[in-house]
């Protein structure tokens, strides 16, 4: 059967300029990860993708198609969002659309889709007419359910694991923000802190551009100039937990915490060799990351670089106190770092079910899913 006649592809949905309605961006989808939330609204103007909730949303642009960026939308029932979105919905009686978001994300469309990209380089797209001929499996609706019911099991346990991250994440930097914000730790009356910059106390440093025509598949993050790894070597250039902040374009000066060891390129980064106090500096730098992103140079290619994180003025206190407060929120980071590995593990076992799941090589119909 050819994806055009199993599934919605780019469907009609009717929204009213200038009216407010959930926006999601090429950032919010994150690769491997099955949901995708808005995280704020925008005024609709044309021009736009639109979907409807538990639609997939395929990248259609390079790299971001290569990385993986296919997530299923929940939320409200009209949305909008990036023009470089393909959209699929499911077809009554036809498809189920939590089955659809795997088999979208499985090698039977996703390598064709991949394949048929065209255009000037660094800004290829996927052939439309091409994804709509695509031949994928015709499983009655029964069987697709019992499919999206086996994997689903291992992203629920993914999104739930997100969420606990989440609330560590906050909860540490509450504490930072408690103590070096606030003030309110013990003996704070006592402590003396100095006005210095960064760069006088630990000296991010330029990672090394590695092009994808060079790397070696395997399991270590390349970390660029984006929000997530631009792709995977085999070897990395930093010793975990390694703080990232991305050197140029749009996203330049995000800050980001790694839990393994990485590939740092398009970025500048702060690791364990160059001060055992990581994560007081991570939530520094996070505290200040407005003042960070405000960094950005450039018009055409905005870029933030060491020399200009080197310059951020930063209130700090003496050793013993930063010592103290790294014990005190390291558990938090370690747990978050046990998550962050479940997590992989899970993926990992996921994409292994995945394509044999999809290509009937496990059949499904006498098994008894819940």
């Amino acid at each position: 059967m050819k994806l055009e006649d199993f599934c919605q592809i780019n469907p009609t949905v009717q929204l009213n300029r200038n009216e407010e309605y959930e926006f999601v961006e090429m950032a919010d989808l994150v690769p491997g990860d099955r949901y995708v939330i808005s995280k704020n609204k925008k005024v609709f103007n044309g021009s736009f993708s639109k979907f409807s909730n538990k639609d997939t949303l395929m990248a259609k642009i390079t790299p971001c198609l290569e990385n993986g960026k296919i997530s299923q939308y929940i939320g409200a029932s009209k949305a909008f969002g990036s023009t470089e979105f393909n959209i699929f919905r499911e077809k009554e009686n036809i498809s189920d659309a939590n089955y659809l978001y795997y088999l979208v994300s499985s090698t039977i469309v996703k390598d064709p889709a991949i394949k048929s990209m065209s255009g000037a380089i660094g800004r290829q797209r996927a052939n439309l007419d091409e994804i709509k001929q695509i031949n994928v499996p015709d499983f009655n609706i029964a069987t697709q359910e019992k499919i999206a019911k086996i994997l689903s099991n291992y992203d629920d346990l993914i999104e739930n694991n997100n969420k606990r991250i989440k609330i560590l994440e906050e909860m540490a930097q509450k504490i930072y923000k408690e103590w070096f914000v606030d003030f309110k730790f013990p003996n704070h009356e006592t402590v003396t802190f100095k006005q210095t910059d960064l760069g006088s106390e630990v000296m991010p440093i330029k990672g090394k551009n590695i092009t994808k025509a060079i790397i070696k598949k395997g399991n270590v993050p390349v970390v660029a100039g984006g929000i997530e790894p631009a792709y995977y070597h085999n070897i990395p250039n930093t010793v975990a937990p390694v703080i990232t902040v991305s050197a140029s374009g749009a996203n330049a000066g995000y800050i980001n915490l790694y839990y393994q060891d990485i590939w740092a390129s398009d970025c500048s980064y702060i690791d364990t060799t160059m001060t055992p106090y990581v994560y007081y500096y991570y939530l520094l730098l996070k505290y200040n990351q407005i003042k960070v992103t405000n960094m950005q140079r450039g018009a055409a290619q905005p870029h933030v670089y060491p020399q200009d994180l080197a310059q951020l003025k930063i209130k700090i206190p003496e050793e013993n106190i930063i010592r103290e407060f790294n014990e005190i929120i390291t558990p938090f980071f370690s747990e978050i770092s046990n998550f962050s590995l479940k997590n992989q593990t899970l993926k990992q076992t996921r994409d292994l079910l995945l394509p044999r799941l999809i290509s009937g090589e496990i059949d499904v119909e006498n098994m008894g899913v819940k």
